[in-house]
């Protein structure tokens, strides 16, 4: 890798303080925020802008630079925070001590990554988690590298014209101004990587961020060797068509691939952050494959295991989707022909009904066929998940569909406020974020309201002080006169309950029902004896006209002149204005329509700072929820009726005046109200590490990570020897699965429940090949009840005919029982892998 001495955009510093590029591209800085008032001290106008280091470097003058390095303070504070970064890369990880044996490797691919505003590569909650994961990685010293796309303009920056309209602005990314170095290949030169397209080879350059124990390897197809349009590739972050989606979809997951092979890297865990790194399982399927001589079902069978597929998608109609005369053009048969498949076996992957005339191939589907776990993304949402994959598993009880959950956490070091750090600190010590959890509660229970009372009102401050800097900065770019400027000075109150909504605006997350009656709102907000305010930001797709309505509306209440004091709309929702906001506001309000929130992550990153939710029980506070921590909305149903959100609206607003604003204004003798700080040691002590990402990341290495990756070294050993007994058990039951035949059962009542007899006719298959149960379905998941059946007797005259017997102790009826014969092999993931099962019929 490029040293950053070696960069070629690094000018030269002085060799006393030479360690300013190291600690610059480490983005550790990021969370770590030792460094913050050195980079200030240096460059003031330039940190208050950008927060970018590694600028500060190439903006700073060489006079200055050589007069830094004859400062001996200035040389010894560089000291010790290149010795406080070798501390810490160098220390024991939760990793390491947990499992100092494993030398498991995971390739985390997304297609945005939230880290920083110096890294502009992301648009919203996908890219954040995706961020924090990589965080906490690096914390937890999990041994992961992950890929991305490096965008020339990324995603847009949002303005607001005079009339409250969204415009989207795209700068352009400079790579010289961002933390990131080229990788380089072995012979010094800088790493290319050919992916083949219609009539060309695109050739994808490597950039490298160090996220500091793991690296992001990001591919830019900006290279003077492609052609204007290729270039243009990794230009918008979800900009351009239909076609430009599949090509850079084909970048991150073919190219992906590729890139790691060609820095030496081998995962045994593939990871996919949505199924927009599919096309990542058939490049790798297809390089064991070459690699090991056999055919691509055996490579796949080995392969699959050691791929995890997550998804953040609630509704079907949001997967992405490609019309097969667009793969065509793209190549699908000659990739199917070095596959040894044919074109119609390549494209079943990614459809639900191969022979449908006019299906489209859905990313989702291929990443739920070639990956061996699939995960939404909090209870709810797998239970969601599960409906929207149950017809790729024709026959199987919804809650057989084998998605899992893993509930989304927040990187609690990237959102704390100063003062929340601080408070923490003391109670559960500086390196509290870097192990388990779950020991911190007792500690945060042990505040005292005023130590809560105080620090909050000092982040409540804070983030009234910025508002009104940024609002007033917002008005000045958008030609404001001096006197509408200075009136952003005198906006928001810091000892004020203070309400925050951020979100993307699109319809499903209801922007606008706290606007569903605004005269009710302004009232509440310009109440004399207990005012409240609100901040609000967000960005609306730009195509997404509907959304862009929703933020018009807001500008103009807040224009109101009876609220104007009391709300702000602040533009451009970026990382930097989410870390203020979860700092500072009182309560963070969320209102989705159920079940269109999977996880939503930003109420939780409210958590670590004292900041309370009121929001609708859906994704991650459907399971959070309890009265003595927050306030929920809904009744914890689906409602496809309009008029519901007449209802939650009521809910709202009664909540508001009823609960919420009582209970922040009434304090005892000492100004403390006792019972909002009670709410907030709740929220605090059990929330915060329950749904911070080391939890999170725990559950993956736990459930997913290394049994992924053990299956996968089974399965890949000896040139792949069991895959190839897998795929020859699959092939031979799916040849003979119309065979099958359950007839004659009869059921005795016995002490204590019931015993069946059946028998079973397989055919041609083995009886170690399936596996004959009784099944009883329940609404209540403990209820369910799967009993193995036994073989005990051949029938006389039969070829491959049983007797299966089996006593089941319960209580319940026997028409609840239902006989069924499933696919079966002790390596084999079922139903993921092979979803044959035959239902007994009477």
């Amino acid at each position: 890798m490029e040293t950053p001495s070696g960069h070629p955009f690094l000018r030269h510093l002085p060799e006393e303080i030479a360690g300013l590029a190291d600690l610059s591209l480490d983005l550790v800085w990021t969370w770590s925020h030792a460094a913050d008032l050195l980079w200030k001290e240096m460059a003031p106008a330039v940190w208050a802008q950008t927060r970018n280091p590694w600028l500060i470097l190439q903006s700073i003058s060489q006079k200055h630079l050589e007069q830094l390095a004859k400062d001996r303070k200035f040389r010894a504070r560089i000291g010790q925070l290149m010795q406080a970064r070798h501390d810490y890369s160098s220390a024991q990880t939760w990793f390491g001590s947990v499992h100092p044996d494993s030398d498991v490797l995971v390739a985390y691919f997304s297609m945005e990554y939230g880290l920083a505003e110096a890294l502009p590569l992301y648009s919203g909650g996908l890219g954040v988690l995706a961020g924090d994961h990589l965080k906490t990685a690096s914390d937890l010293g999990v041994p992961l590298v992950a890929v991305g796309l490096l965008y020339q303009e990324g995603y847009f920056r949002q303005m607001l014209d005079a009339r409250g309209r969204q415009l989207e602005i795209y700068p352009y990314n400079m790579p010289a101004n961002m933390p990131i170095t080229p990788v380089r290949d072995a012979d010094g030169g800088w790493l290319g990587v050919p992916i083949e397209l219609p009539g060309r080879t695109l050739i994808l350059r490597a950039w490298q961020a160090q996220v500091g124990r793991v690296n992001l390897y990001l591919l830019d197809s900006n290279d003077p060797m492609n052609s204007p349009a290729d270039r243009g590739i990794t230009g918008k972050l979800y900009g351009g068509g239909v076609e430009m989606r599949l090509v850079q979809e084909i970048v991150l997951g073919v190219g992906g691939w590729r890139v790691l092979g060609a820095l030496g890297l081998r995962p045994d865990v593939c990871h996919l952050n949505e199924g927009h790194a599919a096309l990542v399982t058939l490049e790798r399927a297809r390089q064991f494959m070459q690699d090991n001589n056999i055919d691509f079902r055996e490579a796949l069978w080995a392969t699959r295991a050691g791929n995890i597929f997550t998804t953040h998608t609630p509704v079907a109609a949001a997967f992405d989707t490609f019309p097969l005369a667009l793969l065509a053009e793209y190549g699908a048969t000659h990739y199917a022909t070095q596959m040894g498949i044919s074109p119609q076996e390549l494209l079943a992957l990614g459809r639900k009904h191969a022979e449908a005339d006019g299906e489209s191939f859905n990313m989702a589907y291929l990443a739920a066929r070639t990956c061996g776990m699939i995960n939404g993304v909090s209870q709810l949402h797998g239970t969601v998940s599960r409906r929207i994959f149950q017809e790729l598993y024709p026959g199987w009880p919804q809650r057989e569909v084998p998605v899992g959950y893993v509930t989304n956490g927040v990187h609690v070091s990237s959102w704390d406020s100063s003062w929340a750090d601080k408070i923490w600190t003391g109670t559960c010590g500086k390196d509290r974020w870097l192990g388990m959890p779950e020991k911190l509660s007792c500690a945060i229970q042990a505040l005292s309201d005023e130590a809560l009372w105080t620090f909050r009102a000092e982040e409540r401050s804070d983030l009234v002080h910025y508002a009104r800097h940024r609002l007033a900065r917002q008005l000045g770019q958008r030609g404001e006169g001096a006197e509408a400027i200075a009136q952003a000075g005198d906006i928001l109150d810091p000892n004020v309950l203070t309400l925050g909504f951020a979100r993307r605006f699109t319809e499903y997350k209801r922007p606008n029902l706290l606007l569903h009656d605004a005269e009710r709102l302004a009232r509440l907000l310009a109440d004399q004896v207990r005012p409240v305010q609100l901040i609000v930001a967000g960005k609306a797709h730009p195509l997404d006209e509907t959304g862009k309505r929703f933020i018009q509306a807001w500008t103009e209440f807040s224009r109101r002149p009876v609220v104007r004091a009391h709300v702000v709309f602040l533009e451009d929702y970026d990382m930097h204005l989410a870390q203020e906001m979860v700092q500072g506001v009182d309560v963070w309000i969320n209102t989705p329509r159920r079940p269109w929130e999977a996880s939503g992550t930003s109420g939780m990153k409210v958590l670590v700072n004292g900041g309370l939710n009121l929001s609708e029980l859906d994704g991650w506070w459907a399971e959070a929820y309890s009265p003595e921590v927050g306030w929920a909305l809904g009744d914890g149903m689906e409602h496809a009726e309009p008029e519901w959100d007449d209802e939650e609206a009521e809910q709202l607003y009664r909540l508001l005046e009823q609960e919420i604003v009582p209970m922040f204004y009434r304090r005892d003798a000492q100004g403390i109200p006792r019972e909002w700080t009670a709410r907030m040691r709740a929220s605090m002590s059990r929330l915060a590490p329950q749904f911070s990402s080391n939890r999170m990341l725990q559950d993956y290495v736990r459930d997913a990570y290394l049994p992924a990756a053990a299956a996968y070294r089974r399965r890949s050993a000896g040139g792949g020897s069991l895959a190839k007994d897998l795929a020859a058990w699959e092939f031979s039951v799916k040849r003979h699965w119309h065979e099958i035949h359950l007839s004659n059962m009869e059921v005795q009542p016995r002490p204590g429940g019931w015993f069946f007899t059946l028998q079973v006719y397989l055919g041609e298959i083995p009886p170690e090949f399936v596996r004959v149960q009784m099944y009883a379905d329940s609404p209540d998941d403990d209820a369910v009840a799967v009993q193995e059946m036994e073989c005990q007797a051949d029938i006389p005259g039969s070829i491959r005919g049983y007797i299966y017997r089996c006593f089941i102790a319960t209580e319940r009826p026997v028409v609840d029982f239902t006989p069924r014969v499933i696919a079966w092999h002790r390596e084999a993931r079922i139903p993921s892998e092979v979803n044959l099962i035959h239902w007994f019929s009477d």
